[in-house]
């Protein structure tokens, strides 16, 4: 399913849907930070997703980041709280999702990395080659967020 990004973009589709989700900024233990290639949009990602019924936000973070990169993980904290009404996705079945993510932070503790049915690529970067790497505005906020070393954001 394809999926668009709009930030502040007064042309974005209303928002029909808002959906808790998590993303993962997981960092191994020589500062290498793992992203993934969406396959719906083709840009570097933090590994992420929505929340399902009975799980906890570590959960979600925990369990998106194996799926979709076979990296299992351990939460370390916070890197942020993303809550933008005017930041959408949407999507080519008609769902228009307003922004709703928590930001994680973890390390890795097992697991090979491996792409998924939402994954074309997954890999670990230096922190200074991820400002190259084609990437929406919001997960570039993430991991500007996470390198300041401020605490958690709020926005």
């Amino acid at each position: 399913m394809a999926r668009r990004d709009y930030e502040d973009d007064p042309r974005a589709p209303k928002a029909n849907s808002l959906v808790p989700a998590a993303s993962v900024v997981v960092v191994d233990d020589t500062g290498r930070v793992l992203l993934q290639r969406r396959v719906d949009n083709g840009m570097w990602a933090l590994p992420g997703g929505r929340m399902e019924l009975g799980e906890s936000l570590a959960g979600c973070g925990i369990r998106e980041t194996f799926e979709e990169t076979g990296i299992r993980v351990e939460i370390t904290g916070i890197v942020g709280t993303y809550t933008n009404p005017g930041h959408v996705f949407a999507y080519d079945d008609g769902e228009v999702r307003q922004e709703f993510s928590v930001c994680l932070l973890a390390r890795p503790v097992g697991g090979d990395l491996r792409t998924s049915d939402e994954s074309s690529e997954v890999a670990w970067f230096d922190p200074a080659d991820i400002d190259a790497l084609p990437m929406v505005p919001s997960i570039r906020k993430r991991l500007a967020d996470w390198r300041s070393g401020r605490g958690p954001a709020v926005r």
